[in-house]
């Protein structure tokens, strides 16, 4: 199947200018920008459901209340771009590190969903500390957090397939793509992906990433009642997300930046994700010892 000749852009581009030495641009609204804000909006309307869902706590309280989750937004959305842009430097382009003003140019793109995580995991403590809240606290706005995060992930994903991007290995599956099209060529004078069919590990990651594990962290939350045992949800994601991008890098294209004594045996989002699972596990395996915390 041809990829279709869909523009990045729905609002059309400003030029490049410059600014206090900076090269700024070429700007313009691009689908992956609004996968942000609509995971971003939604995000926060589904952990507003959570935080007032008061029978889901029980016999505790939810952790914050709706003016709280509202101010939490803003700091999610900087460790979000903070970390993912600057994971994504160091993990993917190292040679940005050399020049950090490049970390700053957004419109180029590139992130980092592992630096991302990181990022909000600090914002989340940072968050927690100023309000003077005790871990166990800050470990269920986590799993509020944690909730949420699949919505994100299924429009990132799609975006990533929109923009052409983060394509699969070679197949010859009748849904393989040929990830080429005039936007592309003219984009990169070339096709980065060649003129065969690939994997659309995109889409595969936006339905199991997105899809899949939204609903077995609302299995968590509403079935199984794990709500009031604080970082059981948040333990689930790490492991549920680990272990699914561990299996569709078996899929998807080798990153590039592998050291060389690794290449060919493990692939970069594996390597990052193999501390998400054993993290997760633990914690998991933490708040099931502990059983439900007193508020």
């Amino acid at each position: 199947m041809q990829f279709p000749d869909i523009d990045p852009f729905i609002i059309g581009q400003i030029p490049a200018f410059h600014l206090f030495g900076l090269t700024i641009g070429p700007l313009g609204v691009r689908w992956y920008a609004l996968a942000y804000v609509m995971g971003i909006i939604l995000g926060w309307r589904y952990a507003l459901k959570l935080v007032r869902g008061e029978s889901l706590w029980e016999p505790n309280k939810p952790p914050a209340n709706a003016a709280q989750i509202d101010d939490l937004i803003l700091w999610l959305t900087l460790g979000i771009i903070g970390g993912g842009r600057l994971g994504y430097a160091i993990a993917y382009s190292p040679d940005m590190l050399k020049r950090p003003l490049d970390i700053l140019k957004l419109w180029d793109g590139g992130m980092s969903f592992h630096g991302g995580l990181v990022g909000v995991v600090v914002a989340v403590i940072w968050f927690g500390r100023a309000n003077k809240f005790d871990w166990s606290r800050i470990l269920s706005i986590g799993d509020v957090i944690a909730a949420c995060a699949p919505i994100g992930l299924f429009f990132g994903r799609i975006a990533n397939f929109i923009n052409g991007e983060l394509w699969g290995r070679p197949t010859d599956l009748p849904w393989g793509v040929v990830f080429c099209n005039r936007t592309i060529e003219a984009t990169y004078g070339r096709c980065p992906a060649g003129g065969y069919s690939r994997h659309p590990s995109q889409l595969y990651e936006a339905a199991l990433e997105g899809i899949v594990l939204f609903f077995l962290l609302r299995w968590a939350t509403h079935v199984a009642h794990k709500l009031p045992k604080p970082g059981w949800t948040m333990g689930l994601f790490l492991v549920g997300y680990g272990v699914i991008r561990m299996l569709l890098e078996t899929v998807r294209e080798p990153d590039a930046q592998m050291p060389e004594a690794l290449r060919g045996m493990i692939t970069m989002g594996m390597l990052l994700s193999i501390p998400m699972v054993l993290i997760g596990g633990w914690l998991v395996w933490r708040a099931s010892r502990k059983g439900v915390v007193p508020a």
